[in-house]
Formats: C-alpha cells, sequence, structure tokens
C-alpha cells in the first residue's frame, strides 16, 4: 500500500494554543503493590457538553508519552464532527498518575519540598484507573458511554472494564494488547536503560534541569524506531543523505533518518521527564490481564497490519478474552503501511468504525 505523505506527520501531534488543563485534588492514595502518597492531584481537559442524563462521557486514556490534551494528540478522531464527536460527547482526557503533565508524578515535589525522583512509589496500571475513577467521581459521572485508549491508553481502557464493570458501556481498544510480550519489554528495558545509565541520571535524584537528556534522547530515539514500520522509514528516507551529496565518512550525522531521530530525541527531553519514563514503562510491563470474567461492556479492538510492535495477534487475544467472559465484542484488522502509529494517523477507517460503534445502542 503507498504510503500519503500528506498524512505521514506522524509526530508533529497538536500542542494546546492555551493551557487549559484543569486540577482535581484527589486526596491520599495507597498503591496497589504498596507505597502512599499523601495527596494526589490529576489534571484533565474536557471538550463538549454533559448532557442532563450524564450518559454521554467518553474517556480518552493516552498512550505512553501523550497527557491530558487528547484533541490534541488524537486530533484525527477527536473534534467537532470526529468520530468521536465533541459536538454529541463530553469527551475526559486525563494525564496519567506517574505522568510529567500535571498529574502527581515523580517529578512532582513530595511533602518536604524536594522532587520525589525514585522515592515516588512503584504504580499500576490499575493505579492510574483508580485515578481516573476518582476524578469521574469529582466530575459527578457515574458511567461511561465508552472509554477509548490506543496502545498504553487501550491497556487501561481493558483495565477500566475488568475493574470497574458496572461503569463502562463501550470499550474502544487500538494497537494494544493484554499483556507485553518479552519483545515488547526488552524494547522498554533497553529504553530504561539508556536513561540508567547515563551519569546525570543520578539514582534518579538529579535536580530540575539537569535531567539525564543524552540517556533520555536515546531512549525516544529508540521508541521512534518501533512505533513505525519498515515500509514508513524507507518511503520517508530511504538512503538519502542530510544536507550533502556524498559521504563525509564521520560519525557526524550522514543519513536524514539519523538527523529525523536526533531531532525527535532532542525535542522529548524538552517535554518529558527521565523518572516519569522509567515508572510509567515499569507499570505497562507488569500489567496482565489474565481474564475479563465480569466485564459487561461491549468491546471494539482494532489492529494493524504493519504494527510489529503490538502486533495483531495480541488484539486477537484480547478479543477472544472479552468473548470467553460472554461480552459483545469485534476485532477488525486493518491493512495500513503506519506501523504502530497508525492507531493515531488513521482517522478514516477506524474512525468510521469508532463513529457506528458509539452510535449502536
Amino acid at each position: 500500500m503507498q504510503i500519503d505523505q500528506a498524512l505521514f506527520e506522524e509526530n508533529e501531534r497538536t500542542a494546546p494554543v492555551a493551557d487549559e488543563r484543569q486540577y482535581l485534588i484527589t486526596g491520599e492514595y495507597r498503591c496497589e503493590v504498596g507505597g502512599w502518597l499523601p495527596q494526589v492531584t490529576v489534571a484533565y481537559e474536557t471538550w463538549g457538553e454533559l448532557n442532563a442524563d450524564k450518559s454521554n462521557a467518553v474517556l480518552a486514556c493516552h498512550a505512553l508519552t501523550g497527557d491530558a490534551h487528547a484533541i490534541g494528540w488524537w486530533e484525527r478522531l477527536i473534534g467537532p464532527g470526529r468520530p468521536i464527536d465533541t459536538d454529541t460527547h463530553f469527551v475526559i482526557g486525563v494525564n496519567v498518575l506517574g505522568g510529567c503533565q500535571g498529574s502527581t508524578g515523580p517529578a512532582s515535589i513530595a511533602p518536604e519540598g524536594k522532587p520525589y525522583g525514585i522515592r515516588f512509589p512503584m504504580i499500576t496500571v490499575g493505579d492510574m484507573v483508580e485515578i481516573q475513577a476518582r476524578l469521574l467521581d469529582g466530575l459527578g459521572i457515574e458511567t461511561l458511554l465508552a472509554v477509548a485508549g490506543g496502545s498504553m491508553g487501550g491497556m487501561q481502557a481493558l483495565e477500566w472494564t475488568r475493574r470497574f464493570p458496572g461503569r463502562v458501556k463501550k470499550a474502544f481498544i487500538t494497537a494494544s494488547c493484554a499483556a507485553h510480550s518479552a519483545m515488547q519489554i526488552g524494547f522498554n528495558e533497553t529504553a530504561r536503560q539508556a536513561v540508567i545509565q547515563d551519569p546525570r541520571w543520578m539514582n534518579g535524584e538529579y535536580l530540575k534541569g539537569e535531567q539525564p537528556d543524552g540517556g533520555l534522547c536515546v531512549a525516544r530515539m529508540l521508541g521512534h524506531l518501533s512505533f513505525l514500520s519498515d515500509a514508513a522509514f524507507t518511503s520517508k528516507f530511504g538512503r538519502r543523505l542530510q544536507d550533502k551529496i556524498e559521504f563525509d565518512y564521520t560519525f557526524g550525522t550522514e543519513f536524514q533518518v539519523e538527523s529525523y531521530l536526533k531531532y525527535q530525541g532532542s525535542k522529548f527531553t524538552k517535554r518529558f521527564d527521565a523518572n516519569c519514563l522509567l515508572y510509567i514503562t515499569r507499570a505497562i510491563d507488569y500489567f496482565d490481564c489474565q481474564s475479563l470474567k465480569g466485564a459487561s461492556a461491549e468491546y471494539l479492538f482494532t489492529s494493524f497490519t504493519s504494527d510489529w510492535l503490538y502486533p495483531c495477534y495480541q488484539s486477537e487475544a484480547a478479543h477472544q478474552m472479552a468473548l470467553a467472559a460472554g461480552c459483545k465484542s469485534r476485532h477488525e484488522v486493518i491493512d495500513l503501511p503506519y506501523g504502530h502509529d497508525a492507531f493515531l494517523l488513521d482517522g478514516v477507517v477506524q474512525g468510521e468504525m469508532v463513529r457506528s460503534f458509539l452510535a449502536e445502542g
């Protein structure tokens, strides 16, 4: 399949024009595997209007490096007239517990006045969902029309359906899984070690403005390699050189793809905390949903043929798990060449599926 280069601006996520985040202080929280937080703040954004009976709420759960600004990073699916239509739905985007975009995480200031660093307790996807549930309680929303998410966001959506089965009617889960494979854990551990091996990591006690940018940059470069497909890289870069017509025969930047990865890595260090990456990747590696027994949601799973990071068989396994639990479920495999990033890029094929899924009674 030919790659649409106009579409293939895969990493220039739409940033908010202004900071429209809202904050809810949810009180103290004891984490699922031990550890305690004296106070948790959750950052969120909303779009649309909650209807009179509060039956039109959709929770959008973000992926690993996302944030509460769902209408930006999922702009092809969320917005006025989009498949998740903010003209008819009340959409909530939440920055996860452990994040660094407004919610309490390792970069947050602990009671004694210093960042938590690695004194922050270990968290799970279940903890993320528990805090999201507290937010919904604060907003007065008892039941979600739908919870939606891709990649790590899909794990949160899956966890919602088994942890709070009476609160979720529908779940749209794309490019995700019920448990990481050895390869997926391996990618995350390599990214963590890139951070940890950076001398500036200082056992997680680095000062603000002095984080291990070198290691974090490499971790992000690795991530981008896994987000795209071979076809996507070939189409976008091939073996084209960067601002030259022949090799310099040095260890400087020779190829366009090298320049691209360095740029994406460097850009990432300006908006993300290194310890946050460690905690969140650990949380999704720990996630292991072995059964959906007791769940009552209706599921839509989508996966992409070119996604080798979260391959289609993992979505199929989750779909079969839903069927085994007696839930209505379908799994749609979409043939697009963009790799794992397809779940963010495709607003047409999966978009129509989502539109009809939400409209069904």
